[in-house]
């Protein structure tokens, strides 16, 4: 159990804690002389149940707010300190706001210097308490008269911590490995070491991770956990890890940033979210209000937007947050926001979608899409974004700090299918199937004479529209299961086929072994065929167009027709020419050289592939187009 204390400044929570663990966690020099806690102070010690009970004693300086909410966000307690003699004060009230709002449910208050109070101001201090605690979810929090000078109520408070330590819950190891960090710095002899809260997941020795947003990979040369040499860290555990790679030397890290499983480093700097803001407050929540945002450790400048108008004191809606710079961070993570001066707090709540738009961000559908993302439960989450559309499964497990070994499990449990990375709903599968029969058969009705429908333009005519490798996963299904045919970039229906008369086939079965073999990249163009056999060149090129509506050629240019199977291989010989270029970038004469063609014709080919967007031009220069490379893909 993690132990975070919360108060003002000077109402005893270092003395507490040390009375409690027999540690001093006033660390830095500065402290001493100043007598009060700047950083984060940190003990531990076994609370006579055999388990270690760490205490993250945090300041209680108004200035140094950001401190104690880069404490408060991995705590299971807090331990609210008010003295006897001072009663509840401004930074009381604060520090008890903050952990409302990261959501802290359990806690004890310790009446701390009770030595100084007789009975009647004892009495009154804990009705005091009682009425601040009143409303939030520490309103039944046992409020414990404890003295660090004389001992009383400190064997009191232990047992108080001993029953809470056997009550908290263990945080689930099953998620990705998650630590953020509070501190670092470099040990003679040892290295870079960062110390933070293991929020989900687990690390072992010589693990590999990243710290994110730098995406700086480190290995784990040595763990801490709970101040104890471990071999392993998990969740719910204050730890220190002794990290070594490139770029892991002193100064590197800075509070904030977080060690995480490779797989969960996705940065964002724009996030969508829902925001309570706190009643006291004088002004409405504004688009594009300054402020500064606090989640776990880390302090970043941000600008909010709300999302379904302002938001005024006391309300609560969804917001848009756009950062200063990148953070890395969960669904579901709690912030607080602070106003730019520092001096107060705003208000807080949790992240909803870390991958937030930045147009149409306050559409219905926005809105309907973000109240289904809110839900808590992960399964319940994915369940609702599913009615509204399909999910890209990927995403949505990786910013719930879940790996891919979660995806069959949970779309079992809401009754999904997976297609690539996607999950979709039977409805969806039904709709879509639906739809590209639809569509073909009135394709074929209106366009008899063609072979069938681009496969990127029915993409684009279907709902749910899906991404381009998705769909092509579901046309080879449909394919598999008989109900379309895939030729190259066409599709079309089983029983639709362009027919050639008996006349016209026998002119193409001369025809074709010309466009094969030795020659097929440098085939007769119509006027030679024309020639060869004696016949009107309309005639010839009218069947070479019929040939290309039945997929068997296509039309390089006005007089030069090639085999779809050899512009198929010259597609794979261009992909090539741009895998060997260092910049992805080929000439027409490197071209021309593999296919044994003229410059002319070559030039012919590279056009054609132009206008089909398969490559691009620059100049002198050509590469493959990334968004229709999979143009010739079967």
């Amino acid at each position: 159990m993690i132990v975070g204390t919360a108060g003002h400044i000077d109402h005893g929570k270092t003395a507490l804690v040390k009375a409690l663990t027999g540690v001093d966690a006033d660390r830095l020099a500065e402290e001493k002389a100043r007598g009060i806690s700047i950083e984060l102070g940190f003990a531990y010690a076994d609370m006579g149940n055999g388990r270690i009970t760490g205490f993250v004693d945090v300041p209680g300086h108004e200035r140094l707010i950001r401190t104690m909410l880069a404490g408060a966000g991995g705590i299971d307690l807090a331990l609210l300190v008010v003295a006897a003699d001072d009663g509840v004060m401004p930074q009381t009230r604060e520090h008890l706001t903050i952990l409302e709002l990261l959501g802290v449910a359990q806690g004890i208050v310790a009446m701390t210097k009770a030595d100084r109070a007789d009975a009647a101001r004892r009495a009154q201090v804990m009705s005091d308490i009682r009425a601040a605690l009143a409303g939030t979810a520490l309103s039944d929090a046992p409020i414990v008269p404890v003295s660090s000078l004389t001992g009383e109520g400190i064997s009191t408070l232990r047992a108080l911590l001993v029953r809470a330590d056997a009550t908290t819950t263990l945080r689930s190891e099953d998620g990705l490995f998650r630590l953020t960090i509070d501190r670092s710095f470099t040990l003679a002899g040892t290295g870079t070491v960062v110390t933070g809260t293991v929020v989900s997941g687990r690390i072992a020795v010589g693990d590999t991770a990243i710290v994110s947003p730098l995406g700086l990979t480190v290995r784990v040369r040595g763990i801490h956990a709970q101040n104890r040499p471990a071999a392993v860290a998990v969740a719910g555990q204050r730890c220190a890890l002794n990290l070594a790679g490139d770029g892991a030397a002193k100064g590197a890290f800075r509070r904030g940033d977080v060690v995480l499983a490779p797989a969960m480093h996705a940065p964002t700097e724009r996030i969508d979210a829902v925001l309570q803001v706190l009643p006291g407050e004088s002004i409405p929540i504004t688009t594009w209000f300054p402020v500064h945002l606090h989640s776990h450790a880390v302090e970043v400048p941000a600008r909010v937007v709300p999302l379904n108008g302002d938001l005024q004191p006391g309300m609560h809606g969804f917001i848009q947050i756009v950062l200063e710079r990148p953070i890395a961070a969960v669904v579901g993570d709690r912030f607080v926001l602070r106003d730019t001066s520092s001096t107060r707090c705003l208000g807080g709540g949790r992240f909803v979608d870390l991958r937030a738009p930045a147009r149409k961000r306050g559409t219905s559908e926005r809105l309907a899409t973000l109240a289904a993302a809110s839900h808590l439960d992960m399964t319940k989450a994915l369940s609702a974004l599913l009615r509204l559309a399909p999910v890209e499964l990927t995403v949505f497990l990786r910013d719930r700090g879940r790996d891919g070994s979660d995806q069959a499990r949970v779309c079992r449990e809401v009754g999904a299918d997976i297609i690539d990375t996607l999950a979709l709903m039977p409805e969806h599968l039904e709709a879509l199937h639906s739809g590209v029969t639809t569509a073909l058969t009135g394709f074929h009705a209106q366009h008899p004479d063609l072979a069938g429908l681009g496969r990127e333009t029915l993409r684009l005519m279907l709902q749910p529209r899906l991404p381009k490798a998705a769909f092509l996963a579901f046309l080879h299904r449909l394919a598999a299961s008989g109900d379309i045919v895939l030729d190259g970039a066409f599709v079309r229906l089983p029983d639709h086929a362009v027919r050639l008369t008996g006349e016209d086939d026998a002119l193409w079965l001369r025809i074709q072994p010309q466009l094969l073999g030795e020659m097929r990249f440098r085939p007769p163009r119509v006027r030679d065929f024309a020639t060869q056999f004696g016949l009107d060149e309309r005639d010839v090129r009218r069947v070479l167009k019929l040939t290309q509506r039945l997929g068997r050629t296509d039309q390089i240019a006005h007089d030069h027709f090639f085999s779809r199977e050899v512009v198929r291989e010259m597609a794979g010989i261009l992909t090539n020419l741009a895998a060997q270029s260092d910049t992805g970038w080929f000439t027409a004469p490197a071209f021309r050289d593999r296919v044994h063609n003229g410059r002319k014709v070559a030039i012919e080919i590279l056009d054609f592939f132009d206008g089909l967007g398969f490559t691009l031009r620059r100049g002198d220069f050509r590469r493959i187009n990334p968004h229709r490379s999979d143009l010739f893909d079967n």
